[in-house]
């Protein structure tokens, strides 16, 4: 409020993301001084888990950083691994892989959209709340999550920490009768309510913001980016996996055991939904991009909050693109191609839900680990995510604290970010000086 000198409010634990962390804004007057996006979880140390650890480990270890995106990190790290030991699979491993991805997208945007986020728009505080109101809604939203734990469960093995993963392709790939029988009595009637899915978050009214940051996204000219591509920005910025690091650089902050990553030379920077779709609408699927036209959705989505629909859009093209790779799939023989090691660096990146996940190994002659570096999408974002806040409360200085605080968190959950994989109660605190 205008007429105090100092305010400042605390969020101890953020309801509704994916994992712990905190919210701190202080404002000196009129002017927001301080934003910090603070994840206390203590350090996993994962890099340092794989040191010494043989080059075909990574899949299964890197699969426990995250309950809700393991194929991110399975899948970048074979990538890394095979391109270390100059190996590329062959083009059926490949698809099975995106399939795999596909299942993943579904199940974690499908509970991003129905249990973490609508809620913030239909105005209730949590998705049990809101299910006595719309019921047909949330049972909608677990049929996707089921989908696409179904995908998850078939061609990984288990939909938590897949098992059936490994460097140079699968141990078992699943037969042509057993997706077929998917798709037809699961990701069929998906697709309907990922269509409904579309048509109900483009009914809901959204904040006017948008972000003021480059968006980073891999990039693929054939077709939307999933399982590979290459880095490319909104401002020009294009490069191989290779050099991720050189245009990438992290730090460390006091008040947060994640590293903050900013672009060389530039400043902070989005990646995720609205970065993949600026940069790669043009090659979403015919039906996805009817989706995201009869969402209003324009070639370009800079608004934070309208990130929902660009996520609904997507839950379309997963199911859409599953369909399509289901129809076309050919048993890889074998499951597996060799990955003998050798004495190299290797580079990896793919698009887990929530932004590009980049991965480097260096591995010795025997196939030892002696260095491992993991940048995923949340850490990224942090620098931007605080930046925005900065901005968007700045605009909302005239609502009390507690509202104040839930457009906060609100806006927060707008960049879904995975923290790890707990939903925690709000703890709040505000102070007045």
């Amino acid at each position: 409020m205008s007429h105090r000198n100092d305010r400042a409010l605390r969020v101890a634990s953020l309801a509704r993301v994916e994992g712990e962390g905190a919210m701190y804004v202080r404002v000196d007057g009129a002017t927001v001084t301080d934003v910090r996006l603070r994840i206390y979880e203590p350090p996993r140390f994962f890099e340092a888990f794989l040191r010494g650890r043989g080059h075909t480990e990574p899949p299964d270890i890197t699969a426990r950083i995250c309950g809700i995106c393991p194929v991110a990190y399975q899948m970048s790290a074979c990538l890394a691994l095979e391109d270390a030991c100059g190996v590329a699979v062959g083009e059926r491993v490949a698809e099975l892989r995106r399939l795999l991805y596909c299942g993943e997208w579904i199940a974690s945007h499908a509970l991003h959209v129905y249990l973490l986020h609508a809620p913030d728009f239909l105005g209730y505080p949590g998705v049990v709340e809101m299910a006595r109101d719309h019921r047909a809604a949330v049972e909608r939203g677990l049929a996707l999550k089921q989908a696409g734990n179904a995908i998850l469960e078939l061609v990984g093995g288990r939909a938590i920490h897949p098992i059936n993963v490994r460097v140079g392709g699968f141990h078992r790939a699943p037969e042509p009768g057993e997706l077929r029988a998917l798709a037809r009595d699961t990701l069929r009637p998906a697709l309907d309510h990922a269509l409904a899915t579309v048509d109900w978050v483009a009914g809901f009214e959204f904040a006017d913001f948008t972000v003021g940051h480059e968006l980073l996204a891999l990039t693929d000219p054939r077709r939307y980016p999933i399982d590979r591509g290459e880095p490319r920005t909104s401002g020009g910025r294009s490069f191989p996996v290779r050099d991720f690091e050189r245009h990438v650089v992290e730090s460390q902050v006091p008040y947060s055991t994640a590293l903050h990553a900013r672009l060389a030379g530039g400043g902070a920077y989005l990646t995720g939904p609205l970065a993949r779709y600026a940069l790669n609408a043009a090659v979403l699927s015919p039906l996805a991009r009817e989706a995201a036209s009869a969402a209003g959705l324009g070639p370009v989505c800079d608004n934070p909050f309208r990130s929902i629909a660009v996520r609904a859009v997507e839950l379309v093209y997963a199911v859409d693109e599953a369909l399509r790779l289901i129809d076309a799939y050919e048993p890889p023989a074998p499951a597996h191609e060799p990955v003998p090691p050798r004495a190299a660096t290797g580079y990896g990146a793919t698009e887990a839900p929530r932004g590009a996940l980049f991965h480097r190994y260096t591995i010795d002659a025997d196939g030892t680990i002696g260095t491992a570096r993991i940048v995923p999408p949340t850490s990224q974002n942090q620098p931007a995510i605080e930046d925005d806040l900065r901005r968007f409360v700045q605009d909302r200085l005239h609502l009390d604290d507690a509202r104040l605080t839930a457009a906060c968190e609100q806006a927060i959950r707008n960049y879904d970010p995975c923290i790890s994989c707990a939903t925690h109660f709000l703890d709040l605190t505000v102070e007045r000086r």
